[in-house]
């Protein structure tokens, strides 16, 4: 039983992990690129950039859970 609390805590730490690394990737591609990346998804409602930001954080995701897995 304790092994299996021990692989929830492991998963819930990892996950955590990376959405903060996902998180972090977002504000990154918002320091590279001109404007605000929020108002222009939100507000503007900017559906090109949506695509290339959301390809953006899905690549990265995609690299942390290999790393993490790996």
């Amino acid at each position: 039983m304790d092994l299996l609390w021990i692989s929830v805590l492991e998963s819930v730490l990892f996950g955590a992990i990376g959405l903060a690394l996902a998180l972090v990737s977002f504000f990154v591609m918002d320091m590279m690129t001109p404007g605000h990346l929020g108002k222009q998804l939100a507000k503007d409602q900017n559906t090109a950039l949506a695509i290339v930001v959301g390809s953006g954080i899905l690549g990265t995701c995609i690299i942390i859970a290999a790393a993490i897995h790996g």
